[in-house]
């Protein structure tokens, strides 16, 4: 339900944004979802004998081999069954500037190649820009995305071309359904494809967030409530589980963001069935810099974000995570020690 205030910015920002020849944003804001579908749930395939939730990470090599020993440490891509699947791999274009305020796009094409050749029939690569920054098909252009998808074989969409479905959010208190795209329900198996940084908005930025991309534009959290940006956005995640979530962190954004910001070569991947689970051990990266209040003034566990996703069921609490470190580079072994020690696991 939008607050008074929330219609007067809707019609503000689309009046806007057609002033500057932006319909299609001004369009979305008119539409009514095509039909409405239960929560996209999935079991988590990458768990321990014991149940524990695993997050494997791998640093220091050529995007491919990280992504490769990432996924193998927590049971590798064969746990997801591809062969003869579709598959949706979301990035972050949430804009069309460049790695790490979205997706590398070497990470993008490694992805893709490494689907295929795990038996997977047709990939997808596909999201939707935030509101002031659209076309995403233009942003994809302008940071390399659209051409490292396409070049390795995937075919590039963008949500604001398609229908959008309306799902229930049970358990959810800030919003009680969530429009999103119809390709979570198009394809057999989603693959979440986020970046770690920082977002002065929502503190930061990786599973978790990277979900907003999906949904449409009358419901990003601004528009919603913007006093719980951050419990908005682990709310939202009620509506799908990625099958699978790989973590580029080949350069972070430390401080700023989420479009600009300090940035740091973390050079690794993270790799998790688990959002919470990643979003931690990502926030663990952040935090290891000392550099952003937002998230070093407080404990990775404390995080809106986390505490709410938590609390509804969206990922495993502190005690149900493993995290298994590969090899890495210069100074990899180091800020996977800092990472254990502020994630806890």
């Amino acid at each position: 339900m939008f607050t008074r205030r929330g219609v007067i910015k809707i019609f503000g920002i689309s009046s806007l944004l057609a002033v500057f020849g932006k319909d299609i944003a001004m369009a979305q804001f008119f539409f009514r979802p095509g039909e409405k579908r239960l929560p996209r749930h999935r079991v988590n395939a990458f768990t321990a004998k014991d149940g524990a939730a695993l997050i494997g990470v791998s640093g220091g090599k050529p995007p491919s081999e990280m992504i490769e020993e990432a996924v193998s440490l927590i049971g590798g891509f064969e746990r997801l069954e591809l062969k003869g699947k579709s598959v949706l791999v979301k990035p972050n274009v949430v804009s069309g500037e460049k790695n790490p305020a979205t997706t590398n796009p070497e990470v993008v094409a490694a992805v893709v190649k490494l689907l295929y050749g795990r038996g997977a029939k047709k990939v997808y690569v596909g999201d939707m820009s935030a509101l002031l920054t659209l076309s995403t098909v233009r942003n994809m252009k302008r940071n390399g995305i659209f051409q490292a998808a396409k070049e390795a074989g995937a075919e590039v969409i963008v949500f604001e071309d398609y229908g959008w479905v309306e799902v229930p959010l049970e358990g959810a208190k800030y919003i009680k359904n969530a429009y999103v795209t119809e390709w979570l329900y198009n394809v057999d198996v989603v693959v979440n494809l986020p970046v770690i940084k920082t977002h002065r908005s929502a503190s930061y930025s990786i599973c978790l967030k990277n979900f907003i991309g999906c949904t449409h534009l009358k419901q990003r959290p601004y528009l919603v409530d913007e006093s719980h940006w951050e419990e908005l956005v682990s709310e939202f995640n009620l509506a799908c589980a990625p099958d699978l979530n790989i973590v580029d962190g080949t350069v972070s954004m430390i401080e700023g963001g989420p479009w600009k910001g300090l940035t740091a070569p973390t050079d690794l991947i993270m790799a998790s069935g688990d959002r919470v689970g990643a979003d931690v051990a990502g926030l663990g990266v952040i935090k290891s810099f000392g550099k952003w209040a937002p998230v070093t003034g407080k404990d990775v566990w404390d995080q809106s974000q986390i505490k709410r996703a938590v609390e509804l069921g969206v990922g495993r609490g502190r005690e149900g995570m493993s995290l298994a470190v590969g090899t890495g580079g210069a100074g990899f072994a180091g800020l996977m020690e800092k990472v254990r020690a502020y994630a806890r696991l």
